[in-house]
């Protein structure tokens, strides 16, 4: 191996391991070197599914070998339509029709543009703490973190930012935070982006990047009230929360709220390149033929993999098991949080779980956070954190994670905690 494999590849990913990977199965990833590694970070929500898991792998393998690529202007593949039906069964009934690119941020594009070409209207509303994407417009739309968007000023304009009911963060009750965040955007929208000009309202069900935010249950129904006295079209970004991370396919149905459009991509092919948009095909009816599209959008092999992938999440009973787990983890996290002072708040739906550091004087601790990380990184269990403040450790294992893969996690990371405090203690 050359003195630095690395001398080729961008320095601009950063990295929050040096570990190079042999193979994946279930919830391991395994060095080069042999060693095992509990993965919990599945490639930041991707391999829902597990590593490799062998259907996938097989649906991968067979349709490699008739078709790799059908390029969705000029053919029609079975994988295509197949997954148009499998998602059919998994959607709200409302949104039935699809559209699909390769990355979750190709697809909030494709989402805002459906919307702005439907509504006739201009401006964007997301969130603050919002991960949608770091291309141009996305990047726009992305608040969780300035190193983001920080030097490529100017950026699209339109687009205009509302707080999200995170209520650690105020320091406040579920009902206290989400009055006033519902009033905030009221305010909004008469001082900054009227409804007349408002295409669409972006929101994460669950948010992602800025700290796995779970908001109360009352806020998306309150939201979708908004939209519709306004005619505003209501985008959620299902992007990290879909496919059965939060113990359910998608995050909406913890609220039964339905979106106008629904963005979905990480865990929707297991690890292949595939996202999408879902909406009414009445809504779009409305998009211009040709003016969005796409070289390698619902790639015949991606597509394929997709399909294996929902039915074995449903055969399987994968979602059902992320909700048992996700109580199993939790529980265990919470029992961890009376030993150590420093976890201020766990939170979740599901495996999509986060425990948040703060110093005793209730600040913001990331460098406890990236210090507890990087011990468990070192003793086995690979973990990221995430939040604005780089605060937040989240927990987000493989659907098919058990028990006993728990068990080692927690005690691992307990270990870790304790390990890391002894550390800075001497």
């Amino acid at each position: 191996m050359k003195d630095n494999p690395m001398q080729h590849i961008s320095p601009v990913w950063s990295r929050s391991a040096e570990l190079f990977v042999d193979r994946g199965e279930g919830a391991c990833l395994y060095a080069t070197d042999g060693r095992r590694y509990l993965d919990f970070t599945t490639g930041i929500g991707v391999t829902n599914t597990g590593h490799c898991h062998p259907r996938v792998v097989a649906a991968i393998q067979q349709q490699a070998a008739r078709l790799i690529h059908g390029q969705a202007n000029i053919v029609i593949h079975e994988p295509l339509i197949q997954l148009a039906e499998e998602l059919s069964a998994v959607v709200p009934p409302a949104l039935d029709c699809f559209f699909f690119s390769n990355s979750g941020a190709e697809a909030v594009e494709g989402a805002v543009k459906l919307a702005r070409a439907a509504s006739g209207r201009s401006n964007i509303i997301v969130f603050q703490g919002s991960f949608h994407g770091r291309t141009h417009a996305t990047m726009a739309m992305t608040t969780s973190k300035t190193i983001y968007r920080a030097g490529y000023q100017p950026l699209v304009p339109g687009i205009f930012v509302a707080p999200y009911p995170y209520a650690y963060y105020y320091g406040w009750d579920e009902d206290r935070t989400v009055d006033f965040c519902i009033r905030e955007l009221k305010r909004l929208l008469k001082s900054q982006s009227a409804p007349d000009e408002t295409a669409a309202i972006v929101i994460e069900p669950v948010l992602g990047e800025g700290g796995y935010v779970v908001p109360s249950r009352s806020f998306l129904p309150r939201l979708r009230q908004i939209c519709d006295d306004y005619g505003i079209l209501l985008i959620a970004d299902e992007v990290q929360s879909g496919f059965g991370r939060t113990g359910r396919w998608f995050a909406i149905e913890h609220t039964q709220t339905v979106p106008d459009i629904m963005i979905m991509a990480k865990g929707m092919a297991s690890g292949m390149p595939l996202s999408g948009v879902a909406a009414s095909r009445e809504l779009m009816q409305k998009w211009p033929p040709g003016s969005h599209g796409g070289t390698y959008g619902g790639n015949a092999v991606s597509c394929a993999a997709a399909v294996a992938t929902i039915q074995t999440m449903r055969d399987e009973g994968l979602v059902e098991n992320a909700a048992a787990m996700g109580q199993q983890l939790m529980a265990g996290l919470r029992q961890l949080q009376k030993r150590y002072s420093e976890i201020g708040d766990v939170r979740g739906l599901g495996l999509m779980v986060a425990t948040e550091f703060s110093q005793p004087q209730g600040e913001p601790w990331p460098e406890r956070a990236a210090d507890v990380a990087k011990t468990a990184y070192r003793n086995g269990l690979m973990l990221l954190t995430c939040g604005t403040f780089g605060n937040v450790i989240r927990w987000i294992p493989p659907l098919i994670v058990d028990k006993g893969q728990l068990g080692e996690a927690l005690d691992i990371f307990d270990s870790s905690l304790q390990e890391s405090r002894m550390t800075k203690m001497g």
